[in-house]
Formats: structure tokens, C-alpha cells, sequence
């Protein structure tokens, strides 16, 4: 009786032990896979363009990967908290923009760069096709000083290139504010397929945009 119940308590002691590893061990495995990935995939950067009527920059950006989200807005401009009817009058200096948050882990910000000069026109000064004021402008709201060189870098080497045949007017500005659009700008081109403006403007430029992208799409 007393060897099995020595036994017993032996095979108890070893158990607790096996556990106790088994725990140490799984906790260890996830404290280094926070480290060496949870950690740096949730790192997220932020970039916000205007590159004429948001709603076509939107429907752009939402579609990268590595894109988490695109939230059309408005940016650059000396009201606070301005209406859509308020910046259309282009009194308001606000530009429309988006302002694009991502994981630099899997897009960086050249490629975001590199999409934002394919999609519009930087060497048509306050317009995009029939958009026409300074609120459709072409520039980018740099958050830092790796973007603002980055930016600065990526368009003197489009204008030494010759890739347009005008030079580039995309201003790199710093950013101050971003006021949100109203809510029925969001998704946009996703939620109004059928609008006429989505049909003969957003809808050709996503298309070439899918076509010329689409290895970075989601």
C-alpha cells in the first residue's frame, strides 16, 4: 500500500512538472511571436492624398493591400469642421482628400506614392477632367520627415524622367488637420454603382487602376 501510494504521489510530482513546462513553454511561444510578429503587423502609418473628387481616391486605395482603412475628408484649409457644400464653393482652401491608414509591414509608402501619381493627373493645376477648383488640387499632407523627403524625392524624379509631359504641380505641404466627410461619402463608388459619375469617371479609373495594380490588390 504505502509503494502505491509512493508511486502515486511520484507520477503526481511528474505530471505537475510536464504541465508546468507545457505552460512555461506555450507562453514563451506566444510572448515571441508578439514580439516577432503581432506587435509589427499591428504597426500601422498613415498617409492622406488629394488627387481630385475623394470619392474616385477612395475607391482606389481601399482596394491595396495592406490598406486597413481609406476615410474620405478634408484637408489644408483654414475652417474648422467644414461642410461638403462649404468646400465646394472653394472659399474654404480644404482640399479633398483621404486620409489612408496602413500596415507598412505589407504596402509601403512609395507604393502608396506610386499609385498616387498612376491615378490622376499631377500637372493639371486645381482640376481633374471636368472637377475644376482648388479644392480638386493635387497634393500630398506629409506627417513627417521621411514622407515629406520620400514624396519630395518621388516626384523630382517623375519630372527628370519625362514620364508627363507637364511638369508635376502636386504640392507636399505639412499636415495640420483632417475634418471627416460627411457620412454618405463613404464607400461612395461601393455603395452608388449605378451614378452616373461612378459609371463614366470612377468606374474607368478603376478599372485601368485593377489592370496596372493588380498584384497589390486585396
Amino acid at each position: 500500500m504505502k509503494k502505491r501510494i509512493g508511486y502515486s504521489i511520484l507520477a503526481m510530482v511528474l505530471l505537475s512538472g510536464w504541465i508546468w513546462l507545457s505552460a512555461s513553454g506555450v507562453a514563451k511561444s506566444n510572448r515571441n511571436e508578439s514580439m516577432n510578429g503581432s506587435i509589427f503587423l499591428n504597426k500601422t502609418d498613415t498617409a492622406t492624398f488629394g488627387a481630385g473628387c475623394f470619392w474616385c481616391v477612395e475607391a482606389v486605395f481601399s482596394e491595396l493591400k495592406g490598406v486597413i482603412s481609406v476615410l474620405p475628408g478634408y484637408s489644408g484649409g483654414t475652417v474648422k469642421n467644414p461642410s461638403y457644400e462649404e468646400v465646394c464653393t472653394g472659399t474654404t482652401e480644404h482640399a479633398e482628400v483621404c486620409q489612408i491608414v496602413y500596415n507598412p509591414a505589407v504596402i509601403s509608402y512609395d507604393d502608396l506614392l506610386e499609385v498616387f501619381w498612376e491615378v490622376h493627373d499631377p500637372t493639371t493645376l486645381n482640376r481633374q477632367g471636368n472637377d475644376i477648383g482648388t479644392q480638386y488640387r493635387s497634393v500630398i499632407f506629409y506627417h513627417n520627415a521621411n514622407q515629406k523627403k520620400l514624396a519630395g524625392s518621388y516626384r523630382e524624379k517623375l519630372d527628370q524622367s519625362g514620364a508627363f509631359s507637364k511638369p508635376i504641380v502636386t504640392q507636399i505641404v505639412p499636415f495640420h488637420a483632417f475634418y471627416p466627410a460627411e457620412d454618405y461619402h463613404r464607400d461612395y463608388f461601393t455603395k452608388n454603382p449605378g451614378q452616373p459619375y461612378c459609371q463614366l469617371v470612377i468606374a474607368p479609373k478603376v478599372n485601368k487602376f485593377r489592370k496596372v495594380f493588380h498584384n497589390m490588390l486585396k
